[in-house]
C-alpha cells in the first residue's frame, strides 16, 4: 500500500489538535448560535499512550535460579552447577515458547533466551530459540495490527510486541516491516482520535477542516476503515441533528444548509432522504399549528392581528406553493372581510322568541363607482356626481324583501303597531281609475290594491319608522347588528358589480328579468302601461311573490324590480360630499328619506341602477317595501 504524505497527516493532526469549540465558531461558517448537540458515541482510549516510544524493559532472569536446590547438588562442582541451570533454563524457555508465555515476565521464553545470551553469546540453540521466539511473537502481532485501527486495546499490545522485537532483532527485515506497518497505524489512529475529539467538540468541518478532514484523510490511506466510517457517519449524524434542531427552532433556512452540508458526507447516504423528510415534517407540523392557532383568534376581530402574526411566520417558513399557507392566507381574508362567513353564503340567524330570522347572503367586499355618469339618458342631478365608494368589509343582504309572514311575526311578538294600522288608511293602485289612491282599511297586510295579501308577498304600506322597528326587533331577538341597508349598498348590491344604465345592461331587459313594466303586462281590466318596456311581459300586474324570478348575480332577488325600497339614508339632492365608506349618510331628525329601486309600477327612466327619489318618512304605499342588511 502506498503511504500518504507523512507532512500532510502531520499538518491535520496538529490543526485538530489546536481545535476548540471557540475556535470552531471562527472557522467553520455555518449557520451560527447553535445549541450544542449530542454526539454518537465513539469508543476511544481518551490517551496517546500507545504512541509513546518502543521501549521494553527486559524483565530480570536469574539463571542460576534454575538448578535443582537438592542435598546431592549443594555438594556439586559450581561449574557443573551452572550447566545444569543454563539447561533447564533453556527447558523453560523451550516450554515457555510452546506455550505462547514470549515476554512478559522473568518465565517468558524471549527474556530467558535473552539472559542466556549475556552467559553464552555463541550458543546456536540460544540464537535458534531467540528466532523462534521472534517470529512467533510477529505472528502475534499480524491480527493485532489488523484490528489496531478499530481497536485501542490491539494497538497497545501491537506496539508492546514492536517494542519486544525492536530490542531482540532491530535490523530483522520482519521486524522492520511490522514496525513500518506499525507506524502507519499510528498515524491513523492518531488522526482518527483527533478527528473524534473535534467531532467530540463541535468541529465537524462542514465547511473545511474539523473532523470531517481527518476522517477523509484516514480514508485515503485505508479505504473503508472502519473507524473513520463510522467517524464519518458520526459526524453527518450531527449535522443532521444541526438540521433538526434548527428546524425545531423555526430556522428553516438553516436546517436546510446544515441538510446540505450532510448530503456532502458520504455519498448517496440514505439518512440523508430520511432526515429531509423529517425536517418536512416538523416544517409543516409547524405550519398547521400555526394555522389553526391562527383559526383560533379568528373567532374574534380583534384576534385577527394575532392571526395575521401567525400567517407571517408561516409564510417565512413556508415553500412557495405551500397549500396550507394558501388556506391560511384564504381564512385570513376571508375572517377580515367576513368573519366567519364567506361570499355568497346564505343564512338564517335564530330568534330567541322561536324559529328563524329572513334569509341573509353575504355579499362580497369591494368597490364601485355609485351614481350616474355625467351623460347617462334619464339621469337626474340628484344621481349625481358619480363618485367611487368602497366596503372594507362584507356585510350580509336578505335574499328577498321583507315578506308579509315575516313582517306579521315581528308585530305579533312585539306588540308593535305600524304607521297604517294606526292611520287606518294608505295608498293603493285603483283599477278603476288606473291612479294610486288614499283608502282606508289598508295596512301591512294588504296587498297592491287594498285586498288580503298572502305570506309570500313583499310586505308594503309601511314606512321608514315601520322597517326600522323590524330591524331593530331583528336585532334584538338575534343578538346581532340588523339595520336598514344605506343607499351605497342598496346600489352596490343592485349592480352585483356592472357598471350598465340598467342593473341588466343597457339595452331592453331579458326575458323573465323580473316584475317591471312592459308593454306586455295587462291589469285585471285590461289596462296597459303608457310608459313601458316595449315588447317586455312579465306576467304581473302588481308585486309578485319575492323570489319569483331569478336572482341577480349574487344570489338577491328583486333589487330590480317588483317593489321599489326604503333605505337608511337622509335625502340629500346630490352626492356632493357623501361618505365614500358605504356608510348610510343620516342627519338625525331628517323628514326625507330615499327609496330606492324600480317597482312593478315604475317608468323605464325610474328602472335605472342609480334611479333615487325623496320620500317623506310617515308615507305608505303599494310600491314601497324594504329588506334588511346584517353587520358580519
Amino acid at each position: 500500500m502506498k503511504r500518504p504524505s507523512v507532512g500532510i497527516a502531520l499538518s491535520l493532526l496538529a490543526a485538530l489538535s489546536g481545535c476548540t469549540p471557540e475556535a470552531s465558531q471562527g472557522n467553520d461558517k455555518g449557520p451560527a448560535q447553535m445549541a450544542p448537540v449530542r454526539m454518537p458515541s465513539v469508543t476511544i482510549s481518551g490517551d496517546d499512550s500507545a504512541m509513546q516510544a518502543l521501549t521494553w524493559q527486559v524483565p530480570r532472569v536469574d539463571i542460576a535460579s534454575f538448578a535443582e536446590e537438592t542435598d546431592q547438588a549443594a555438594g556439586q562442582d559450581p561449574a557443573a552447577l551452572a550447566g545444569q541451570a543454563r539447561k533447564a533454563a533453556l527447558e523453560q524457555a523451550r516450554q515457555a515458547l510452546a506455550d505462547g508465555h514470549l515476554y512478559e515476565d522473568g518465565q517468558a521464553a524471549i527474556p530467558i533466551y535473552l539472559a542466556l545470551a549475556t552467559e553464552q553469546p555463541q550458543d546456536p540453540r540460544v540464537q535458534a530459540g531467540l528466532d523462534r521466539a521472534v517470529s512467533a511473537l510477529l505472528k502475534r502481532g499480524e491480527p493485532l495490527l489488523r484490528s489496531a485501527p478499530d481497536l485501542d486495546a490491539s494497538l497497545d499490545e501491537a506496539s508492546r510486541i514492536a517494542a519486544v522485537a525492536r530490542s531482540v532483532r532491530p535490523d530483522d527485515e520482519a521486524v522492520l516491516a511490522y514496525l513500518a506497518r506499525l507506524d502507519e497505524i499510528e498515524q491513523m489512529v492518531r488522526l482518527n482520535r483527533a478527528s473524534e475529539r473535534a467531532l467530540r467538540n463541535g468541529q465537524l468541518g462542514e465547511q473545511g477542516g474539523g473532523a470531517l478532514a481527518g476522517f477523509r484523510e484516514v480514508l485515503k490511506w485505508q479505504p473503508g476503515q472502519a473507524r473513520a466510517m463510522q467517524g464519518m457517519a458520526a459526524v453527518e449524524s450531527a449535522l443532521i441533528r444541526r438540521a433538526e434542531s434548527s428546524a425545531n427552532a423555526g430556522d428553516f433556512e438553516a436546517a436546510g444548509k446544515w441538510l446540505d452540508y450532510a448530503a456532502q458526507v458520504r455519498e448517496q447516504s440514505p439518512t440523508i432522504a430520511d432526515a429531509r423528510q423529517r425536517v418536512a415534517g416538523i416544517r409543516t407540523a409547524r405550519i398547521i399549528e400555526l394555522r389553526d392557532q391562527g383559526v383560533k383568534d379568528m373567532v374574534s376581530p380583534r384576534g385577527l392581528d394575532a392571526a395575521r402574526e401567525k400567517l407571517a411566520e408561516v409564510l417565512r417558513i413556508a415553500e412557495p406553493g405551500n397549500a396550507v399557507a394558501a388556506d391560511f392566507r384564504k381564512r385570513i381574508d376571508l375572517a377580515t372581510y367576513y368573519g366567519l362567513f364567506k361570499p355568497g353564503q346564505a343564512f338564517t340567524d335564530a330568534l330567541s322568541n322561536g324559529g328563524r330570522g329572513p334569509e341573509m347572503v353575504v355579499v362580497p367586499h369591494g368597490g364601485f363607482t355609485m351614481g350616474a355618469a355625467a351623460e347617462e339618458l334619464g339621469a337626474s342631478d340628484a344621481e349625481k356626481p358619480a363618485h367611487y365608494v368602497r366596503f372594507n368589509r362584507g356585510f350580509a343582504m336578505s335574499r328577498t324583501p321583507v315578506t308579509v309572514a315575516e313582517f306579521r311575526r315581528f308585530v305579533q311578538a312585539s306588540g308593535y303597531r305600524p304607521r297604517a294600522s294606526r292611520r287606518g288608511l294608505s295608498i293603493v293602485y285603483d283599477e278603476a281609475s288606473g291612479n294610486f289612491v288614499r283608502h282606508t282599511g289598508v295596512d301591512w297586510q294588504s296587498d297592491y290594491s287594498g285586498g288580503k295579501a298572502s305570506d309570500d308577498m313583499p310586505v308594503l304600506h309601511v314606512s321608514v319608522y315601520d322597517a326600522e322597528a323590524y330591524a331593530q326587533w331583528l336585532a334584538q331577538q338575534t343578538g346581532h347588528s340588523y339595520r336598514l341597508p344605506s343607499e351605497a349598498e342598496f346600489e352596490y348590491v343592485l349592480r352585483a358589480g356592472t357598471q350598465a344604465r340598467y342593473p341588466w345592461g343597457n339595452g331592453q331587459p331579458p326575458e323573465r328579468f323580473g316584475n317591471l313594466t312592459g308593454g306586455n303586462d295587462v291589469s285585471p281590466s285590461g289596462r296597459n302601461w303608457k310608459n313601458a318596456f316595449v315588447g317586455y311581459g312579465d306576467g304581473y300586474w302588481g308585486p309578485a311573490p319575492v323570489a319569483s324570478f331569478k336572482p341577480n348575480r349574487w344570489g338577491l332577488h328583486g333589487l330590480g324590480g317588483n317593489v321599489s325600497e326604503w333605505v337608511a339614508d337622509c335625502w340629500h339632492a346630490s352626492y356632493r360630499r357623501a361618505p365614500a365608506d358605504g356608510a348610510a349618510w343620516f342627519n338625525p331628525g331628517c323628514r326625507s328619506r330615499v327609496v330606492r329601486g324600480g317597482s312593478w309600477a315604475s317608468a323605464p327612466v325610474q328602472s335605472r341602477a342609480a334611479w333615487r327619489v325623496a320620500s317623506d318618512s310617515d308615507i305608505t304605499n303599494a310600491r314601497v317595501g324594504f329588506r334588511v342588511v346584517r353587520g358580519i
